[in-house]
């Protein structure tokens, strides 16, 4: 499937391309062209003299004839299908779709659309713990994050009970603990990121993950988390602006999902200052402050209602010099990690 681009790039290795696929149809053009006198010839002065006088010859040829009309009519099927799944896709604006477990060589493609990413100014991300998008050094998408100006980016609430439930549905070896410190890991980079100039704003949600959305300009990328499996094993697709019918394609619904997400006023912002949650409500105004953290044991701290009860003040004891630059949810680090 030819990807979909909404805002198309070309450079010299494009133009070479196209130039050498036209040459190249053209030459067989030619090569066809003056091929059929001689072809027609031999059919009809050598060939089919032979074939009238030897049924065997007869009958091999009437054979081979309809294997190669069969053959061309499948053919002719399967472009017709194709062409009908590409329409569809075109309808959906869907520019890449990748299985789990795709290795390196596969992902190609996904690697060239990054590349040809223009810069965005804004980069969105609602995803579980956000590692394999911000931490794993295998990530495709950090780099283009990077360069956004404003990077906005929603987690699931580490002291939730939506975290419980999704550590309880992944394999043993997977804990609350484990996502906790995977969770510190993604707020420790993005505060490097404010340090560099960039604003970073960062929302926790309550609710169980269904979608992991990364909006980069034109562009989403879409997987489902489902139960019981790590997000990085579930299919990956990628869905593009369509300038000029933005109303057709699937981008502007997932981008939807994530501004109804950020703009619901349940969700707490995190405060990378104090590493403290800021409550608000639907208008704005702060209503209170719970500081980040839970118990050496991983078990599950309530947090403050929403519900015009104002939360809980802040912490007046000082803080540590250290404590400026990362976010301390833990004592103890975990070996293991999970793929999210």
């Amino acid at each position: 499937m030819a990807m979909h681009r909404g805002a198309p790039s070309h450079n010299l290795w494009t133009g070479l391309r196209q130039v050498l696929t036209h040459g190249t149809i053209t030459v067989l053009a030619v090569a066809i062209a003056f091929s059929l006198p001689g072809v027609a010839n031999y059919i009809l002065n050598e060939w089919w003299p032979e074939v009238q006088n030897n049924a065997n010859l007869l009958l091999a040829t009437e054979v081979g004839l309809a294997s190669v009309l069969a053959l061309l009519f499948n053919l002719a099927k399967i472009a017709w299908d194709h062409r009908q799944r590409v329409l569809t896709a075109r309808l959906a604006s869907l520019v890449y779709a990748r299985n789990s477990g795709a290795g390196w060589w596969s992902r190609r493609r996904e690697r060239a659309l990054v590349r040809q990413l223009p810069a965005a100014r804004d980069a969105f991300v609602l995803t579980l713990t956000g590692y394999d998008t911000f931490v794993a050094d295998d990530s495709l998408l950090r780099g283009v994050i990077e360069k956004a100006y404003e990077i906005r980016v929603m987690l699931v609430n580490p002291v939730g009970r939506a975290l419980r439930e999704r550590a309880d549905s992944l394999p043993p070896e997977i804990t609350v603990l484990t996502l906790h410190t995977e969770i510190e890991a993604v707020i420790a980079y993005l505060s490097r990121l404010r340090k560099f100039g960039k604003k970073v704003n960062l929302k926790f949600y309550d609710d169980e993950p269904f979608w992991k959305l990364i909006v980069l300009g034109d562009y989403v990328w879409v997987q489902h988390c489902h139960s019981g499996f790590a997000v990085k094993q579930q299919p990956e697709f990628v869905f593009a602006l369509q300038h000029h019918e933005p109303r057709h394609g699937l981008f502007v619904p997932f981008y939807m999902v994530f501004l109804n997400q950020w703009n619901d006023a349940r969700h707490p912002e995190y405060d990378f200052d104090t590493n403290e949650l800021v409550y608000r409500d639907a208008s704005g105004t702060e209503t209170g402050r719970v500081m980040l953290g839970v118990p050496i044991n991983g078990a599950a701290a309530p947090l403050p209602s929403t519900n015009g009860v104002t939360a809980p003040p802040r912490s007046s004891g000082t803080r540590r010099p250290d404590e400026e630059s990362r976010a301390v949810l833990l004592r103890r680090p975990v070996s293991e990690r999970a793929a999210v």
